[in-house]
């Protein structure tokens, strides 16, 4: 007979993998990086974009950020969630507004509620102006599109 707490722990361990592998699949990655390589926690320490060094990086959950100094890297360490970008670094006005995936521009961005918020922002057509004029509605419709295309899988 199998040992049955053996069984259990490599289910967990295989639904976990998955869980992880799956998460990383629905962030805006380069290379697979987050934020083009900007900092996390600069645009909360800094209230602006700071290149990251790929020297100085961390991965959470299948995910890999860069940090442009070694005590970033420890604060995202200590609480990655609390620095995370929303709609997994996808356009926070496109996800509310229409409900898809769009680019960003890393360095136009919006905290709010201690949320890190990223735009579009090319070719005369800065999303964060638009995402301004009706925040809390484009907001709340962005979190329940986010939530249906982050558990489609």
């Amino acid at each position: 007979m199998k040992n049955p707490i053996l069984i259990l722990l490599i289910a967990l361990i295989s639904v976990t993998g998955l869980a992880q592998n799956s998460r990383a699949t629905h962030f805006n990655l380069e290379n697979k990086v987050a934020l083009q390589g900007y900092d996390p926690v600069a645009y909360f320490t800094q209230k602006k974009a700071v290149k990251g060094k790929k020297e100085i990086a961390s991965t959470y959950e299948g995910v890999t950020y860069y940090f442009s100094s070694q005590a970033n890297k420890t604060a995202f360490v200590k609480n990655p969630s609390n620095y995370e970008p929303q709609y997994g670094g996808w356009c926070a006005f496109a996800m509310g507004d229409y409900g898809e995936k769009v680019e960003v521009n890393p360095q136009t961005f919006k905290i709010v509620n201690g949320k890190l918020f990223l735009f579009y922002n090319a070719y005369f057509n800065n999303t964060l102006k638009s995402w301004n004029k009706d925040e809390a509605n484009l907001n709340r419709k962005a979190d329940a599109n986010w939530e249906k295309i982050f558990n489609a899988n």
